[in-house]
Formats: C-alpha cells, sequence, structure tokens
C-alpha cells in the first residue's frame, strides 16, 4: 500500500516539476532545494540522493518560500541569484514566518565574497556553501545543521 501511495504522489507531482518528493525518499529527512538552474538542481539532487535525503525542489524564491509553509522539509538549500525573489529574500521570510522559521536554510551560492556571507546569516541561514559544490563538505554541513 505504501509503494502505491508513493508512486502517485510523486507521479502526480510530475507535471509541475516543483515540490516532487523523490518516491525512495520516504521516511528519511527531506531537503528543499531552492534552485533555478537545472544543471546545479540536478547536482545538488545526485550529491543528496548519495547522502540518504529525500529531495524536493523549487525553480525560485517565491515557490521555494511556498514549497517550504507546504512541505516543511527538514532542511533548504537556497541559492541566492534567481529571478523575483532572491534567496536572501526568500531566506529572510521563511526565518521570520512562525510556520518556517525552525526550517533551517544553507545558502548554497556563486556568491564568495565575506560581505555576502554576513548577510545570508543575517537574513537567518545556517550555514554558507560556495559552489561549484564539494559533496562532503555540503554533506557534513547539512548533517552538522540537522543534528545542532
Amino acid at each position: 500500500m505504501k509503494r502505491f501511495f508513493n508512486r502517485n504522489r510523486s507521479e502526480s507531482s510530475e507535471s509541475s516539476g516543483e515540490g516532487q518528493l523523490d518516491v525512495a525518499s520516504v521516511n528519511q529527512e527531506t531537503v528543499l532545494i531552492v534552485e533555478d538552474s537545472p544543471t546545479e538542481a540536478h547536482v545538488l539532487k545526485g550529491i543528496l540522493k548519495q547522502g540518504g535525503y529525500g529531495v524536493l525542489t523549487a525553480v525560485d524564491g517565491e515557490s521555494g518560500v511556498a514549497e517550504a509553509q507546504h512541505s516543511k522539509p527538514d532542511l533548504i538549500l537556497m541559492d541566492v541569484v534567481m529571478p523575483g525573489l532572491n534567496g536572501f529574500q526568500a531566506t529572510r521570510q521563511l526565518s521570520r514566518n512562525p510556520e518556517t522559521s525552525s526550517i533551517p536554510i544553507i545558502m548554497v551560492t556563486t556568491k564568495n565574497q565575506d560581505t555576502d556571507r554576513a548577510w545570508a546569516l543575517r537574513q537567518g541561514a545556517r550555514e554558507y556553501v560556495v559552489k561549484p559544490v564539494k559533496a562532503d563538505e555540503l554533506l557534513k554541513k547539512i548533517r552538522f545543521v540537522l543534528n545542532a
């Protein structure tokens, strides 16, 4: 029965490409990837699956905030540079919302300045990872944040 339910959940959300929970991830910690680059999202998804995490995706800040409010993932990986609501703004919204403020956020971005890192932490991010992402570094930070 569980297999049937999970398959239907995955199939029903496939059409949008957003918010899709990987079927193999049921009963595991779930990570929401908010990333506008399909290539980067694919890389992050592969790292997370390798680490044993369930994966949800959103393609921009607005849909990321909505998906976080709807799905309540265990952790969010947030890009910074996205059209519309950027990652800093989305992180601030999630951190200030009582429904989502307990969800830890790790910024994953190409922005490598100390000021960007400091600003991300001020907005509510718990960690900061610079692209290109090293799988072992990302998984280590995810484990640290989830166990903190």
